[in-house]
């Protein structure tokens, strides 16, 4: 039984390893596309929170910028989807997340319950489970640099 279920596991282990890194990209397209595509045509759910926080901004409007976020966001999915593009896909998106942690900062009042950062609200959680995506795009770009020692 011991030596049938190791087997199973190594089966399903490899299937996991072939799989795993074109389903990482995959996923990653197709969430930016879609919530990108969302915001150009003002059907975002993300939309008020992003014109608050860009409202400070000294060039463009809340309106424009949604549009230039949302189609970036567009681009970074797209250059997901190919393994030649990955690593473009991956400066996008380390990019993008350097605004997309702003409004922890810049809204405390949005993203905390009575500002205190142990007690995030909604908008709080939606920002800061891009630690996931940060994390898993960190993941992908390991595997385009094999170690030549």
């Amino acid at each position: 039984m011991n030596k049938v279920f190791l087997q199973l596991d190594q089966k399903i282990a490899k299937l996991m390893r072939a799989w795993s890194i074109p389903a990482l990209r995959i996923s990653f397209g197709v969430i930016f596309i879609w919530f990108g595509v969302l915001k150009p045509f003002g059907l975002s759910e993300a939309e008020n929170l992003l014109r608050a926080t860009v409202v400070w901004l000294p060039i463009g409007k809340p309106g424009l910028w949604l549009i230039i976020i949302g189609w970036w966001e567009v681009i970074i999915g797209i250059t997901f989807l190919f393994r030649k593009t990955t690593k473009i896909a991956i400066t996008l998106l380390f990019l993008q997340m350097l605004g997309t942690f702003m409004p922890l900062v810049t809204l405390p009042d949005v993203t905390f319950q009575q500002n205190n950062f142990l007690l995030p609200t909604i908008e709080g959680q939606y920002i800061i489970k891009n630690l996931m995506i940060i994390s898993s795009a960190l993941v992908l770009g390991g595997t385009f640099y094999k170690s030549k020692i």
